[in-house]
């Protein structure tokens, strides 16, 4: 069937029957989907309703790597897993990397289907072609780091790879993460939907190989892109050296780091007291995830301030969202304060976000002293984010019941005009980067299948002034959405599907990124596919994620921003001057919708869905009288 880079097989386990089952993966789901992400919103298309509960038995969790993970492909040990999400009602898409994604290959899985719901605490054992359910009563309440030891001793081989929930999931805060290691699976809820199921862990432990069609060509391909990875200005020279935290400092000086719920983006400098001169004095260490050369994450060690001990690997997204976005200026408090959110399972940015909400519903006298229980929250009141943090993860204690379901849920407890002051869209909270000051980034933002999600369509034209396939003025409005559709394929079909670390695409491989991923996937698979193969299935995947968002209830109008971005402008630093304004939002969904051959409602037309092959897509739309 398969001649390399698939192993062919899905596995499928039932918490509600024990049922454990392998599928045939069919080769036209591998051609078209390549993997990855590809393969989640295809399963979940197929075989999750619209409108099914997220933490319902009848949602499901699709984990799934891609071709090249497995290999000796550089950093392509990526896993996407696919659901439901609970915290927006849209598809829930979340990437991890270490050495997790790459054992469920050598365990002979392309895919595995979690669904059902277990009647007690469990976590599944795969090791090979051997899979359990196993008790893990004993495991539940604990945290991640621990549930990880303990498993690895229970299972007697220390080598074994561990995805878990901690108390967050448990509680299905949806705001929960799924950890394996030290890397997350941070956004979009997928630990509640973990926590839903009753299950605590994956462990895998694999023995086999990922088998190459052709290894000549392969390794043509793969010594291409190392020497592009040389070439690159950035990748060893910089980021391999100070990981993401180097960007607080770019898109400070941009004015385009979000601070204090984004009410004064570029008013202060946040480079100076969290940036990279402040954040490599706390440097222990770096480590890579399987068959990465870079080695971007950067082991922290807090100091002083109460915080002694703490360590960590904060990424770029972290220090603006236990930082600046809440006003906090002090490294040691992100350190720590990330451990936690390891430990507990959470999503740092949608946590950071949501605290950052409730200070300024504070700040404005719509959540008083008796309502936190004393607690101030002021902006840049560090203990208060860790106490939050830790109220967050048991949901019940104090403030973590108002805060632990994100921004949009709190702001409908709080009522009032408190969701003008809520900074999400699609009920996911916003990334790092002010939307007014990087229009393309910001209409990704407004327009990805899954929310507020930077990773979606990332675009580098504005933030790194890279000029692919153009130069952009990222002031400019014009443009940005056939831009916005560019960046969101390509990213998809060379990044979240094949699967491969993103910051290649930014730094190393974005003018060739299309023919690199047809080259690897070739020689990897057998299957032939081309650069125009390759950005087709990008647009495929977006297209049918855009159609379970509308069977789920998704139209125009959730393509938008919060009222704060369209109706404030920004007064200092690098994009003083700058908002979005809802006639700038109409010109860009418009622009963008006709760049994917939607209707102007943003449904995908008839023929956009026949040119992708989805007929079951087309036949949704057409028995809900939207086609």
């Amino acid at each position: 069937m398969f001649q390399g880079g698939y192993m062919g097989k899905v596995l499928r386990v039932n918490l509600t029957t024990k049922k454990v089952s392998v599928e045939d993966l069919p080769e036209k789901i591998a051609r078209d989907y390549i993997g990855g992400a590809g393969f989640g919103v295809k399963y979940l298309f197929d075989e999750v309703p619209g409108d099914v509960d997220p933490l319902g038995p009848d949602n499901k969790l699709i984990f799934a790597p891609g071709p090249l993970s497995g290999t000796s492909a550089p950093c392509a040990s990526r896993m996407a897993v696919t659901t439901k999400s609970p915290l927006t009602g849209a598809v829930g898409m979340s990437l991890s990397g270490g050495y997790f994604p790459v054992e469920l290959k050598f365990a002979g899985y392309d895919v595995l289907i979690i669904e059902g719901q277990a009647d007690t605490p469990v976590y599944l054992h795969i090791r090979d072609d051997k899979v359990a359910i196993k008790n893990a009563e004993k495991l539940w309440g604990m945290d991640t780091q621990i549930t990880q030891s303990i498993i690895k001793q229970d299972v007697n081989d220390h080598n074994t790879r561990i995805a878990c929930i901690g108390q967050a999931g448990e509680n299905q805060s949806k705001m929960a993460a799924i950890i394996n290691e030290r890397r997350a699976f941070g956004r979009k809820g997928v630990g509640a939907v973990m926590g839903s199921k009753n299950l605590k862990a994956i462990a895998i432990r694999g023995s086999g190989q990922v088998p190459l069609a052709n290894p000549k060509a392969f390794e043509t391909a793969r010594k291409f892109m190392l020497e592009a990875m040389k070439q690159s200005p950035v990748l060893y020279p910089e980021f391999s050296k100070l990981g993401t935290p180097m960007v607080v400092d770019a898109t400070s000086a941009m004015g385009i780091f979000p601070s204090e719920n984004y009410r004064n983006t570029g008013e202060k400098d946040y480079s100076t007291t969290i940036g990279v001169e402040a954040s490599i004095s706390r440097n222990k260490g770096s480590e890579h995830c399987y068959g990465c050369p870079v080695g971007c994450t950067q082991l922290k060690l807090a100091q002083g301030r109460g915080y002694e001990g703490g360590m960590s690997d904060p990424e770029y997204e972290t220090y603006y969202s236990l930082g600046s976005v809440v006003g906090v200026e002090s490294v040691d408090s992100i350190i720590y304060n990330d451990m936690l959110c390891d430990k507990y399972g959470l999503d740092t940015m949608s946590v950071g976000v949501t605290i950052a909400f409730a200070m300024e519903l504070f700040e404005r006298g719509m959540l008083t002293a008796a309502d936190t229980n004393g607690l101030d929250l002021r902006f840049g009141n560090h203990q208060a984010v860790t106490q939050l943090i830790e109220e967050i993860a048991f949901r019940r204690e104090g403030m973590g019941a108002l805060l632990c379901d994100g921004s949009r849920i709190m702001a409908e407890k709080v009522g009032g005009e408190a969701d003008d002051f809520a900074m999400h869209i699609k009920g996911l909270e916003l990334p790092a980067y002010d939307p007014r000051g990087a229009k393309a980034h910001g209409l990704n933002f407004a327009t990805s299948y899954t929310g507020a999600d930077h990773n979606r369509g990332y675009a580098f034209q504005e933030v790194f002034g890279i000029p692919v396939p153009n130069a952009y003025d990222r002031f400019a409005v014009a443009g940005k959405g056939w831009l916005t559709k560019w960046n969101q394929d390509i990213r998809c079909a060379t990044t979240d599907c094949p699967t491969m670390c993103g910051f290649l695409m930014d730094m190393a491989v974005p003018a060739i990124a299309e023919q690199n991923t047809a080259d690897l996937v070739s020689s990897v698979s057998g299957i032939a596919l081309t650069k125009e193969d390759v950005g087709m299935v990008g647009e495929r995947v977006n297209n049918l994620a855009r159609v379970f968002n509308i069977t789920a209830g998704f139209t125009r109008a959730d393509d938008t921003f919060p009222k704060r971005i369209m109706a404030e402008t920004l007064k200092e630093g690098g994009s003083s001057g700058q908002r979005i304004s809802q006639e700038d939002l109409d010109l860009m969904l418009d622009e963008y919708y006709e760049a994917r051959n939607w209707r102007q409602d943003g449904v995908p037309t008839r023929q956009k869905l026949a040119e992708l092959d989805l007929p079951e897509a087309a036949a949704v739309l057409v028995a809900r009288g939207l086609l």
